[in-house]
Order: C-alpha cells, then sequence, then structure tokens
C-alpha cells in the first residue's frame, strides 16, 4: 500500500499540483467577487491537482529516456522499468486531463477550466514536448503553467480580468525561472549528461545567477505592488519576508556559484512561495472575519 502510495505521488507529480492547487486559491483570495461556496472550492482544488497530475504523469512518460540518465529522476516510475510504456497510458492521462476540466467547468466556471486546460497544455506539450530539451527558453515560457493556476482561481470568482491576481500571476510567472535554474545548477551534471539546456548548463556562472538574481529582485518587487491595491499588511509581510529572503540567498549565490548555495537558492524559492501564498489566504481569511 504505501509502495503504490508512492508511486502515485511520483508518477501525477502531486507534489508540484500540491503547489500549483495552493497557488490557485490565492487567486481565489486576491479576487474581488461574491465568496464560493466550500465544494466550489474543493472541486476546482481537486480539478487543478487532476489536470497538473495529467501533465506531469505525461512528462514522466514522454521524458523516460532522459529521466534514466539522471541521478535525480532515474527511480521515476517509467525511467526505472516499474511502468512498461504502452498507449494505454496515454489515453488515461487524457481521461484524467478531461475529467477534471470535466470537474473544473462544473465547479468554477467555462473560463477557469480554460485556464486549467492551458496550464496543462503549457506544461505537457509546450514545456515538455517543444522546448525542454531544444531551448534555454524552456522553463521560462513554462512558468506559465503556474501562473494560469492563479488566474483559473480568480476567474472562478468573477471571470473578468482583474488587478491583483494579474499581478500575482506574473510573480509566479517570474518565480519559476529562477527556481528550477537554481535547481539545475545544483544537479548540473545531470542535466549536461542528459542534453537538456538549461541555462546554468550552457553559460557562463556570472550569467546564469544574475539570470537568478535579476528574477528574485523582480519577483519580491511585482509581489509587493497589490499592496498599492488594498491586499494589507498580513500579506505584505508574507509578500516582503519571503521576497526578501529569496533575494538574500540569491545575492549569495551570484557571489559564490557553488552547488551548496544554489541547492540552499532552491529551497529559499519553496519559501518565498509559501510566504507568499500563505499572506495572500491569511490576508482573505481577515478580510472575511471583520
Amino acid at each position: 500500500m504505501r509502495a503504490a502510495v508512492g508511486l502515485t505521488i511520483s508518477l501525477l507529480k502531486l507534489r508540484i499540483g500540491v503547489a500549483i492547487a495552493a497557488s490557485a486559491l490565492a487567486g481565489i483570495a486576491v479576487a474581488s467577487g461574491p465568496a464560493l461556496a466550500w465544494w466550489q472550492i474543493t472541486g476546482l482544488a481537486l480539478a487543478i491537482l487532476g489536470a497538473s497530475g495529467a501533465a506531469g504523469a505525461f512528462n514522466h512518460y514522454y521524458e523516460r529516456d532522459v529521466d534514466r540518465l539522471m541521478r535525480r529522476t532515474r527511480a521515476r516510475p517509467f525511467a526505472s522499468g516499474t511502468f512498461k510504456p504502452s498507449p494505454w497510458w496515454l489515453v488515461g492521462f487524457l481521461g484524467l486531463l478531461a475529467a477534471s476540466l470535466g470537474l473544473a467547468s462544473v465547479s468554477a466556471g467555462n473560463v477557469a477550466a480554460a485556464y486549467v486546460f492551458l496550464g496543462a497544455f503549457t506544461y505537457g506539450i509546450v514545456y515538455t514536448v517543444w522546448l525542454k530539451r531544444r531551448s534555454t527558453w524552456n522553463i521560462v515560457v513554462g512558468g506559465l503553467a503556474g501562473s494560469f493556476a492563479v488566474l483559473a482561481g480568480a476567474a472562478a470568482v468573477d471571470p473578468s480580468p482583474q488587478v491583483i491576481p494579474t499581478v500575482l500571476a506574473v510573480a509566479l510567472f517570474l518565480w519559476t525561472p529562477p527556481h528550477f535554474w537554481s535547481l539545475a545548477a545544483a544537479k548540473g551534471q545531470d542535466y549536461a549528461k542528459a542534453g537538456i539546456p538549461m541555462l546554468p548548463v550552457v553559460v557562463p556562472a556570472y550569467a546564469w545567477t544574475l539570470a537568478i538574481l535579476v528574477h528574485s529582485v523582480a519577483l519580491a518587487a511585482v509581489s509587493l505592488v497589490p499592496l498599492w491595491f488594498g491586499e494589507g499588511l498580513l500579506y505584505g509581510l508574507g509578500a516582503g519576508l519571503g521576497g526578501g529572503y529569496f533575494v538574500w540567498k540569491s545575492v549569495k549565490l551570484y557571489r559564490v556559484p557553488s552547488k551548496e548555495n544554489a541547492m540552499a537558492n532552491f529551497f529559499a524559492s519553496l519559501v518565498q512561495l509559501a510566504l507568499l501564498i500563505a499572506g495572500a489566504l491569511l490576508a482573505s481569511a481577515v478580510r472575511h472575519w471583520l
């Protein structure tokens, strides 16, 4: 049973899925409009988990050849041979995606469902198939997947575009590249061996560390913009503390581009995202209580 749960978590990339679903909840929290029922929020969260899981599982299936070359990924279900490739897997992934989109449409509306689809398509096709093995822009464009989750959450409240959710979506877009570049820098030999042109593998250290630093500074600045639109102290604390911590670690990485500092920056990016989302959720909760 424990092994089956572990395989499911790995296959569907549920750790990433939880972060994406949490981003959608942040989109709900910062959007202006009528409060959603609990079943709508739960339905959208499950829909995003399912859609991101379908895209993640397809990524495992499609990338199984290069995953075998990388120490970090060679234990994945398809790379390790635990699951054998078959067209029926693709049918199953499409079925999960379709069911997730249907759930998103019923619980959050068609516009939200469209954003859920765009997130899965961006990760599964644009990033995995079109860009990952071909371009250093791979994770830059792939970062849109998380942004669409924020927009899906906001669209569940009001399908019309709003400033604060859009700003938060931009923040998620800026967050993804330095997050994965830091990991790629720490695991550089893996990516080089697999022939994946992540930025730290193909440019000198001064270039990729500067790119990470610029992204982290831009992210910290953009994440504070909602304060000018009334998001309040709790949001500001989350965005400010998380952004400041990520920038500090990025400066350390820029000064000393070691694998240890790259891994520390990777974890700092997770802390930054957690504090940003927590700030948005707490600020929303306080508004509803008052």
